[in-house]
C-alpha cells in the first residue's frame, strides 16, 4: 500500500467510493480484499502494476459508514492486511503555523487533551514536513501515521507539529454533529506562502513568475519572517537570525528558499496525496502572504481552490466531488497597533474581493471570521492566538451549511446589503442581510474616505482608538485625491446602521468596515448577528 494507507485509517464512504493504491511488481495483478467481522468478505478488486513507477490503483465499491474492516492487498505469495479501518468523511487540513499549532498550544490545552479517548471513531494522520522540486508520486516521510487519539502520543506531541488544533476541533465537532467516523489529514508547514501550495499551472493562471520572492517594497521574504515565525522549530519556520535578515534584505538576488519556494510543498505534500478520496478541505493560511504577493491573492487563492479541487477530482477516478467543499480561516490579527493595512488587503482578497463566500468566484466555500480573537499575549507570539475553539466551531457552521447542505444554519455574519445617503442630515444608512447585534457602539470600525484630512493626522490630533481602525467612508468634493474618515456610529437598529459623516465632503465615494490589522478588542468587535458570529470586513 501507498504510505498514507494504515491500520486505524478512515476511508471515505459513499456516495464516493474509497481510492486504495499502492507499489508492486511490473504487470503483476493485486487483488484488493475487504473484509468484515469474522472474515466475511465483503468485495474483492484486481489491478494490474503499471510503470513507469510500479502502482496499482482500484476504486472501492461506496461504503455506509461504520466499521471495522480489514484490507488485504495480494501479490502471488506475497501480502499485507491493513485492520481496523473505518469508512466515514475524510478532511484534509493545510496551511501554516496557525494550522500546525498542536491541541497542546491552545486555550483550555489540559481540558482539550483530557477528552480526546472520548473520541475513537475520529482518526488522525500526519505528513511530515517535505518540499520539493518535482512533484513526487507518494509522501516522502510521516509524522503520525493512522492512529486513535490520545492526548500526550499525538495530540499533544509539541508545538506546532501534531496535532492540529483547528483540524481536531473540527473534526471532533463534525462526528458530533454527524455520528459518523471522521478521518482527519494533516498537511501544514509554519511560515510558507500560498505560492510554496500551488501548482506551477495555478501560479501561471495568475501571471505569477516561477521564481518568485520578493516581499513589499522589494524586501526579501526571508526578512520579514523574524516576528511571524516566533518560538517555532527553525526547520518549521525557515526564518534566519534577525541579524542576517536585516543584512540580507539589502541584496538584490535575495530569493525565497525552502518550503518557500514556489511548488515546493504542492510537489511534496499535496500532489502525493491526490488519489485520496476526501470530503472536503480546512485551510488556515495567509499570514506569509501579508508579506508578499497580497494584492495577488485575490487570483491565487481562488486559483489553488480549483486547482485542487480539479487535482483531487481526476486524482481519485472522479470520487472526490468536482466541487470539492473548502473551508478557510479569514487573518485573525497580529500588531496592535499597526498602521499598516496588509492584515485588512489580505482578508478581503481572501474573499476573492467579494466580502463574503461562497460566492461567484468562489463556489462551494465557507469562512471562519477571526479578526475578533486576538490574542497580543499568547506565548506563541500574537500571531498565533490560542483560541482555536471558535475557529473550529465557525468552520463547524461552513461545513454542515455548505458541505453537507444544512439550508436552515446561519453560518456566516452579517454583510451590508445597501447603503442610503442622506444628505440633508449628513447620514449614511446602512442596511446588513441579518438582525444586528452591537457589542461596541464606541468602537471608531466604519471609515469614509475623503479629501478632508489622512490616517496620519487623525494619529497625530491623538484621534486613534487604542490603535483600532475607525469607521470610515470615503468622501470628497473631488473624486480624486480620496483619503479615509472616521464614521462615527449614530445608531443601530434591527438591521441598519446609521453613520455620521460629519467632516464629510459632498461626494460620498466609499465605505469600509475593520479595515484593520488588530481591528477590536477579543470577541468585541462592533456588529454581531444574534448567534454570535461576526460581520465580516467590508471595503
Amino acid at each position: 500500500f501507498a504510505s498514507y494507507y494504515g491500520d486505524h485509517m478512515v476511508l471515505q464512504k459513499k456516495p464516493s467510493g474509497a481510492v486504495v493504491w499502492g507499489h508492486g511488481e511490473l504487470g503483476a495483478v493485486v487483488t484488493v480484499t475487504l473484509s468484515g467481522a469474522g472474515g466475511l468478505i465483503i468485495m474483492k478488486k484486481k489491478a494490474q502494476v503499471k510503470g513507469p513507477s510500479g502502482t496499482w490503483t482500484t476504486v472501492l465499491d461506496p461504503m455506509d459508514g461504520g466499521g471495522p474492516y480489514a484490507l488485504t492487498a495480494e501479490q502471488g505469495l506475497e501480502n499485507v492486511t491493513l485492520r481496523d479501518i473505518y469508512f466515514g468523511d475524510v478532511w484534509l487540513c493545510s496551511g501554516q503555523s496557525n494550522m500546525a499549532m498542536t491541541v497542546l498550544q491552545v486555550a483550555n490545552a489540559s481540558q482539550e487533551l483530557a477528552t480526546a479517548t472520548r473520541y475513537p471513531y475520529v482518526r488522525i494522520f500526519a505528513a511530515a514536513p517535505a518540499h520539493s522540486d518535482v512533484e513526487l508520486e507518494d509522501l516522502e516521510r510521516i509524522d503520525l501515521p493512522w492512529s486513535l487519539p490520545s492526548a500526550a502520543e499525538n495530540l499533544g506531541h509539541g508545538n506546532f507539529t501534531y496535532f492540529s488544533a483547528v483540524c481536531w476541533l473540527l473534526g471532533r465537532s463534525l462526528y458530533e454533529a454527524l455520528g459518523s467516523p471522521i478521518g482527519l489529514v494533516e498537511v501544514a508547514w509554519g511560515g510558507t506562502p500560498i505560492e510554496a501550495w500551488s501548482s506551477r499551472r495555478a501560479l501561471q493562471a495568475c501571471g505569477l513568475p516561477e521564481d518568485t520572492g520578493r516581499g513589499k517594497g522589494g524586501t526579501p521574504l526571508s526578512s520579514l519572517w523574524h516576528c511571524a515565525c516566533f518560538n517555532l522549530k527553525p526547520t518549521l519556520c525557515f526564518a534566519p537570525p534577525l541579524s542576517l535578515a536585516l543584512s540580507s534584505s539589502t541584496s538584490p538576488h535575495q530569493h525565497l528558499s525552502g518550503p518557500q519556494k514556489p511548488s515546493v510543498l504542492w510537489n511534496a505534500m499535496i500532489h502525493p496525496l491526490l488519489n485520496m478520496t476526501l470530503r472536503g478541505v480546512a485551510w488556515y493560511q495567509g499570514e506569509a502572504n501579508a508579506f508578499l504577493h497580497t494584492d495577488q491573492y485575490n487570483c491565487t487563492f481562488p486559483a489553488l481552490i480549483a486547482d485542487w479541487r480539479r487535482a483531487f477530482h481526476t486524482g481519485s477516478a472522479g470520487q472526490t466531488e468536482p466541487l470539492l467543499p473548502f473551508g478557510f480561516v479569514q487573518l485573525s490579527t497580529y500588531l496592535r497597533r499597526s498602521a499598516d493595512d496588509s492584515f485588512a488587503r489580505l482578508r478581503w482578497h481572501q474573499t476573492a474581493d467579494l466580502g463574503v463566500v461562497p460566492n461567484a468566484r468562489m463556489p462551494s466555500t465557507f469562512m471562519a471570521v477571526a479578526m475578533d480573537l486576538g490574542d497580543e499575549h499568547s506565548p506563541y507570539g500574537s500571531i498565533h492566538p490560542r483560541d482555536k475553539q471558535n475557529v473550529a466551531h465557525r468552520l463547524l457552521l461552513g461545513a454542515r451549511a455548505v458541505a453537507y447542505g444544512d439550508k436552515d444554519l446561519v453560518f456566516q455574519g452579517p454583510y451590508p446589503t445597501r447603503a442610503i445617503l442622506d444628505v440633508s442630515r449628513g447620514l449614511l444608512n446602512v442596511t446588513y442581510s441579518q438582525e444586528l447585534i452591537c457589542r461596541q457602539r464606541d468602537a471608531q470600525t466604519f471609515e469614509v474616505r475623503g479629501g478632508e484630512s489622512s490616517p496620519e493626522s487623525w494619529e497625530r490630533e491623538g484621534n486613534t482608538d487604542g490603535g483600532f481602525c475607525p469607521p470610515q467612508v470615503c468622501c470628497s468634493r473631488q473624486a480624486s485625491p480620496c483619503q479615509w474618515l472616521p464614521a462615527p456610529v449614530v445608531a443601530v437598529g434591527s438591521r441598519t446602521v446609521t453613520l455620521a459623516l460629519s467632516g464629510c465632503g459632498t461626494l460620498v465615494l466609499g465605505l469600509r468596515y475593520a479595515w484593520a490589522e488588530w481591528p477590536c478588542e477579543y470577541q468585541a468587535c462592533p456588529i454581531y448577528n444574534p448567534q454570535g458570529l461576526p460581520a465580516p470586513p467590508f471595503l
